[in-house]
């Protein structure tokens, strides 16, 4: 995070780690909140990445940051062992990925001085991989999250189960989850139910199918709605469109413009997923090269 008190329009907090795409024989720095800080700086947002690198990845993560403008802060980097995961692609471009390694990830805690500026209330969107998980609900416990302005990305929803999805959305204003089988799932059902029944609101994504919106957090007039996806040949890969998507719905939900407009915040997420698509990496080539 940035050493500065300078104007932020977003934080967001998630793994950073080292891509090794093995087929190449290079190193690209990867992660959910690393391809969204780049995208909603491109969408003249200022963002600052919360998160953990190991020293020995500080020239590769530096330049990267320096090459897309997203802030680069002392905070970042920690002495230990790098995160970092194997990425091959199939024969139909769609990645392949394992050996992952948590690294200095495994210990990640947020500094006492990162909390009482996420607690300003500046839109803060975390990518819950355990670890990060494990540190909201660490802060919840002491009362910390009290005055911040919470979204979650549940993934693909691969280390959840319904009980500790419902109790990591009680801190949450938005969840969403990119969900990797059929809408009509039983267990769909019943994140739509709890959702509900707490009064949320859930963006449930199913690639070129389609997504589902559930808003509760008004009970006179909660919303359920579909919004169909204009689905493309893909002829990237599918590797960075959901963290496309939210990143350009969570920028134009919390647009002054056209604050909570959920029509306009859906139709930025698709375009930008769709174009996603078309990339061969998670992000542009030009946010690399």
């Amino acid at each position: 995070m940035s050493d500065s008190a300078d104007h932020v329009d977003a934080f967001l907090v998630g793994p950073l780690s080292g891509d090794r795409y093995v087929d190449e024989g290079v190193t690209r720095p990867g992660g959910g909140a690393l391809n969204m800080a780049v995208h909603q700086t491109r969408r003249g947002l200022r963002v600052e990445l919360v998160s953990r690198v190991a020293e020995s990845q500080r020239d590769l993560v530096d330049s990267f940051l320096r090459r897309n403008g997203v802030p680069a802060t002392s905070s970042l980097y920690v002495p230990g062992e790098p995160c970092t995961i194997d990425v091959r692609f199939a024969d139909d471009r769609q990645p392949m990925m394992d050996h992952f390694v948590e690294g200095i990830l495994a210990d990640f805690r947020l500094s006492d001085q990162e909390v009482g500026r996420l607690a300003t209330g500046t839109p803060t969107h975390l990518v819950l991989v355990d670890v990060v998980d494990r540190e909201l609900h660490r802060l919840a416990s002491t009362g910390a999250v009290d005055g911040m302005n919470l979204t979650g990305d549940f993934l693909s929803f691969r280390h959840f189960t319904v009980e500790r999805f419902a109790a990591t959305m009680r801190h949450l204003d938005i969840g969403f989850v990119g969900w990797p089988s059929e809408p009509t799932d039983d267990v769909v059902a019943e994140l739509v139910a709890t959702t509900v029944a707490a009064g949320q609101m859930l963006v449930v994504t199913f690639g070129s199918v389609g997504l589902r919106v559930v808003d509760a957090r008004d009970p006179g007039a909660p919303i359920d709605r579909w919004f169909d996806v204009d689905a493309r040949p893909v002829v990237g890969t599918t590797v960075g469109c959901g963290d496309a998507f939210i990143a350009a719905f969570l920028a134009s939900w919390h647009s002054g413009a056209h604050h909570h407009d959920l029509d306009r915040a859906v139709d930025a997420g698709r375009e930008l997923g769709a174009a996603a698509t078309t990339w061969r990496l998670a992000l542009p080539d030009d946010a690399f090269e």
